[in-house]
């Protein structure tokens, strides 16, 4: 935020308007889901912050602000690639879409990458034309997200070798029986990352957004015991409420992912494809 209020009242000042710190005011709005703790959030903002702060709490995959309140919308690492809910088909035991075994896609039938592609862009519709009410005409959103280069086979991406990876370590623990294989088979991780080709498609079809700037930036690949404790902290709470365990089967599961993800440095590693995809929509229509 800071960032952005200085790149505005730069350009202010290079404009003439002078004091713009004193003309402009700015409302930040926080957005998450509602069981999020927006306190922890509002405890580690700056005291000197030259802002107003709010806490909005909804799903971004609905409207959440009231029609053209916004003026900008950033993220980074939580819209793009979140999906709404897993697709029923691959959840059904009786659909030959069932994903028995696996907690992601990537390495599924075709018809269940399929079927994770079309919630996705189902997904990305309805955020888009809810963005689209609540941005103001001329408005901009900028997001940073994880995504695959074009061509490449999910399997082949970074995020999902390390999904995949981490499946067997939930797999490993239900064999010794830790964890139930039926509460493994009901479980898949509700995310997709798609291609700059896929996105640009999706923008292009909703028409209500102009893509100002698309640039693929390379992701850096954050060490196994970094990267552990990262997955931990956004899958954790999960994990624990389907799975109905205690932390200490977490600390057994993402020490052993840790391990893996060392042990197999050269397949996950050297070989999987990770780009960023910097993105920056401005609203026409």
């Amino acid at each position: 935020m800071q960032n952005i209020i200085d790149a505005i009242e730069l350009k202010c000042q290079n404009q003439g308007v002078e004091e713009s710190s004193q003309l402009l005011e700015f409302q930040v709005f926080f957005n998450d889901h509602v069981l999020n703790d927006f306190n922890e959030l509002f405890k580690s903002l700056p005291p000197e912050r030259r802002y107003f702060a709010a806490g909005v709490p909804d799903s971004f995959h609905g409207r959440v602000f009231p029609r053209e309140s916004l003026h900008f919308v950033h993220s980074s690492y939580a819209a793009v690639q979140i999906l709404s809910s897993v697709p029923k088909e691959v959840m059904d035991k009786d659909s030959r879409v069932w994903n028995k075994g696996r907690i992601n896609y990537s390495h599924s039938s075709d018809e269940v990458v399929k079927c994770f592609e079309a919630q996705h862009v189902k997904d990305m519709e309805n955020f888009l034309n809810a963005r689209a009410e609540e941005v103001v005409l001329g408005g901009l959103m900028a997001f940073i997200f994880p995504a695959r280069p074009d061509e490449t086979l999910h399997s082949e991406s970074f995020v999902n070798k390390t999904t995949t990876l981490l499946g067997s370590c939930l797999l490993d623990m239900a064999n010794k029986g830790k964890i139930s294989h039926e509460k493994l088979d009901a479980l898949n991780i509700p995310v997709y990352f798609t291609s700059p080709q896929e996105f640009k498609k999706v923008v292009k079809q909703n028409r209500r957004f102009s893509m100002e700037i698309m640039e693929s930036q390379d992701q850096e690949k954050p060490k196994p015991n970094v990267l552990s404790c990262t997955i931990r902290g956004g899958m954790g709470g999960m994990f624990k409420k389907h799975f109905s365990v205690e932390e200490e089967l977490l600390d057994e599961v993402f020490d052993l992912f840790q391990k893996k993800l060392e042990e197999q440095s050269s397949l996950v590693y050297d070989s999987g494809y990770a780009i960023n995809l910097f993105v920056l929509l401005k609203r026409v229509i």
